[in-house]
């Protein structure tokens, strides 16, 4: 590398960052600034994975992470950015099958031991399902992000249970637990805060019960203002699929929601500034609630079990049901828990400034490591990514993932997968446009079970 490029490298991290969704999103742009040698060192460029999830302008400006550029990609232009585009670190935001595809893509393109970006990737929350799948398609990533010592130590016992490297697992934070620690007005709950998720529950009839409950909350406590905190709007979609959105839901209450109970958007660090409950079954919402110290209820109502992920909380002392929320429980974390689970609560700032918990730099360990494998890199001798899965562990596997991202086995765009017909890919995006929009159409129509049929044709 010539020493301009290295002296480039020390004064700006160049980052690139795919995401498939919009908290994915907010989790890889917000990790890549901590990554960074020096606040405001990173410059940031952006990619969306197309696909289901990928987010609307309005879903990208609630987040408000801005990137210095943001592109619409498919991986097979993904991975020829890569090789046309330097960078020193890509943070792939996605679930696990997309980040094996580009993975592989990206041994294809970087074979031998060379001068490569740093591959980083992880999770957005709570991990609480597909651990083992989910970490061995992550696996080969040149560092995979626990956000608790709890998921370090799972992380590193899966690797290690099928006998794959796990030097690459390194110990962080959620790059979003920030805002000021919670400080109560008087005595009194002034404002509740119910986080619903996109599919957690899934039933119609489990997901109407807790929207009821929230508004049978809100009339018996006049005083309180219950609002039902929505992560997209009808036709717009996240990291989950919702098929049963809360909007439709309130209009069929029979008796809708009372004066003091509505359903709001926006940013969720910006709602918790305001917050004296949060309430939720298992959203990720809790772990930002519970860093500052805001009272935090995990429901029960519906038993707590692995399909509702509520289980994760388990000796975090803030499980409760809305029975018990109704009679006046202010649910507390547990400290121990809370330091497990890397949520240790906020500090006032003039005691410990800056953003990591328990005034910590959270992210440490993984800027040490970043820095040994870039300068490996700087020197022409960073290794080839190694995933786990190859022809030869997962011959019944792995080709599917690659081809639903059309790549070949060799982790080489298949033909036909980087169409140089710009008309066509216009024509294409033109008929994605009016068939999301022909499913939002559906939901407003109450045609619940087809739209999600056209939505799936605007992915094809």
């Amino acid at each position: 590398m010539p020493a301009s490029n290295r002296a480039n490298r020390s004064a700006v991290l160049r980052v690139a960052v795919l995401a498939d969704s919009d908290t994915r999103w907010k989790w890889g742009a917000l990790t890549a600034r901590r990554l960074a040698p020096e606040p405001g060192s990173a410059h940031l460029t952006g990619y969306l994975l197309r696909g289901r999830a990928t987010p609307t302008a309005r879903q990208l400006g609630e987040v408000g992470v801005q990137a210095d550029r943001l592109t619409e990609v498919t991986c097979a232009e993904f991975l020829a950015e890569l090789e046309r585009e330097r960078y020193d670190v890509v943070v792939l935001a996605l679930v696990g099958g997309a980040v094996a595809a580009v993975l592989h893509g990206a041994r294809a393109l970087w074979p031998e031991p060379g001068a490569r970006p740093v591959f980083v990737t992880g999770y957005v929350g709570v991990v609480y399902e597909k651990l083992a799948d989910g970490l061995l398609l992550r696996h080969g990533a040149d560092l995979v992000l626990a956000n608790s010592r709890h998921d370090a130590k799972r992380f590193r016992a899966v690797y290690e249970g099928v006998g794959a490297d796990a030097d690459a697992v390194v110990e962080t934070a959620l790059p979003f637990l920030d805002g000021a620690p919670y400080s109560p007005v008087g005595d009194r709950t002034h404002r509740v805060v119910f986080a619903v998720q996109p599919s957690v529950p899934q039933s119609r009839a489990d997901r109407s019960y807790l929207l009821r409950r929230a508004a049978e909350h809100a009339r018996l406590h006049p005083e309180r203002e219950v609002l039902v905190k929505l992560r997209s709007r009808p036709g717009e979609h996240t990291t989950h699929l919702e098929e049963l959105p809360y909007q439709r839901l309130a209009q069929r209450l029979p008796d809708g929601l009372p004066a003091n109970c509505r359903l709001v958007y926006g940013n969720m660090g910006e709602v918790l500034d305001a917050t004296d409950l949060l309430v939720t079954v298992s959203s990720t919402a809790a772990l930002e609630s519970l860093h500052r110290g805001i009272p935090t209820a995990v429901l029960t109502d519906l038993g707590v079990r692995e399909t509702l992920g509520n289980h994760h909380f388990l000796g975090s002392g803030c499980l409760a049901s809305w029975t018990q929320l109704d009679a006046g429980l202010l649910p507390k974390g547990d400290p121990d828990w809370l330091a497990a689970q890397g949520v240790a609560p906020a500090l006032d700032p003039a005691a410990a400034p800056g953003p990591d918990t328990a005034g910590g730099d959270a992210y440490a360990a993984a800027r040490a490591r970043l820095s040994e494998l870039s300068e490996l890199s700087g020197r022409d001798r960073l290794p080839p990514i190694a995933p786990y899965y190859t022809q030869a562990t997962a011959p019944g596997y792995l080709p599917g993932i690659l081809a639903r991202h059309h790549l070949g086995p060799d982790g080489r765009p298949s033909p036909g997968a980087l169409r140089p017909d710009k008309e066509e890919s216009r024509l294409r995006r033109r008929l994605r446009a009016h068939l999301r929009e022909a499913a939002r159409g559906a939901y407003r129509h109450g045609v619940q079970r087809v739209a999600p049929a056209i939505r799936r044709l605007g992915e094809l």
